[in-house]
């Protein structure tokens, strides 16, 4: 077996951590332009970045058999699996016993296991692609001017989000080595505080749904020519953030590099304790709005994560979150040599 590259799983484990602290703030932006700055910030750049790493991963995908048994084994069951647990517990907690079971419509988090699954079967088309980024820009910016696409599959977000899949693919190490050097690690920290102010400022103006990626430009009352041009200013804005953001990575091994060979555990399980937050009252306290109270959330929701990711949490869920389905798959046939 390869051995793992410390700086991609110290990159995934941080960007899951952003993940959970960007979900566990947003009860709490109301009223708070500070909080509702850093939210946007998060949210500029966090999936981004950790769909730029899963394109990068995804580069060797050929459609093989092995490849697309594990493809089904570590997306489509653990997607039938916690969206039906999503759908129940949502029940629960938001007391609506009639939600339904719906496949075809991914609820809170899961959409993403959809998007990795439709972005890994397209990755032999785009890697037989000239310029695939400039191809999968034009794709998510005319899939903003299209409400017909609606929320199945949450294509959507699918389609918009493409962009940063397919960067991924296009990338090479030495890309990575580039952000790396110390001319733009020392550039990072200044870039993320005028991206701070500049949140600061947008607040008022700017709704975060555009940096969600989930609905068309109708939807969000814009004119027309708004979702192209805001596609491709997010993208661009999001691009430097990502640059910035693995350029603060560690590349050496540290105590939490172990942690991202688990980060879709972390992800997939977070949102239990986040939904369950809102409905069990935990916001409700006045000193949880305040500075301290912010900054607590964010350590619990980094330290609950971080847990998630452990290898004693992979080795008991193992079984829904990447299970072995050599069984229901017929062996592949060794073709005869060729004299």
């Amino acid at each position: 077996m390869a051995e793992r590259d410390a700086f991609f799983d110290n990159a995934k484990y941080l960007a899951i951590v952003l993940v959970a602290v960007g979900h566990a703030w947003e009860p709490l932006r109301e009223g708070s332009r500070a909080v509702s700055a850093l939210y946007l910030l998060v949210y500029a750049f966090h999936m981004p970045a950790f769909i730029v790493v899963s394109g990068y991963f995804s580069r060797n995908f050929d459609a093989s058999p092995g490849r697309l048994r594990r493809l089904v084994g570590g997306l489509l069951v653990p997607y039938v699996v916690f969206e039906t647990a999503y759908t129940f517990f949502t029940r629960w907690t938001d007391q609506v016993p009639d939600r339904p079971v719906s496949l075809l419509d991914p609820l809170y988090l899961t959409w993403f296991l959809v998007a990795l699954f439709v972005w890994r079967l397209s990755t032999p088309v785009w890697q037989r692609l000239r310029q695939p980024v400039p191809v999968a820009l034009a794709v998510a910016m005319l899939a903003t001017l299209s409400p017909s696409i609606g929320d199945g599959l949450d294509l959507q977000r699918v389609l918009q989000f493409l962009p940063y899949f397919v960067l991924g693919l296009s990338l090479r190490p030495e890309h990575f080595q580039l952000v790396r050097r110390r001319a733009v690690r020392l550039a990072a920290g200044p870039v993320f505080a005028l991206a701070l102010v500049l949140a600061y400022v947008a607040v008022p103006r700017m709704s975060a749904a555009w940096l969600y990626h989930r609905d068309s430009t109708q939807e969000l009352g814009g004119p027309a020519w708004s979702g192209p041009v805001m596609t491709l200013v997010a993208f661009g804005c999001s691009l430097v953030l990502v640059a910035c953001f693995f350029a603060l990575v560690p590349g050496r091994r540290t105590w939490f590099t172990v942690l991202g060979a688990g980060t879709l555990y972390g992800y997939l399980l977070h949102g239990f304790l986040v939904q369950g937050s809102r409905s069990w009252g935990w916001y409700g306290p006045a000193w949880v709005h305040q500075p301290l109270g912010v900054g607590l959330v964010a350590l619990v929701a980094g330290a609950v994560v971080t847990v998630l990711c452990t290898p004693p949490v992979r080795r008991v869920l193992r079984y829904v979150v990447e299970p072995d389905l050599r069984w229901a798959f017929r062996r592949a046939a060794v073709q005869p040599a060729r004299t």
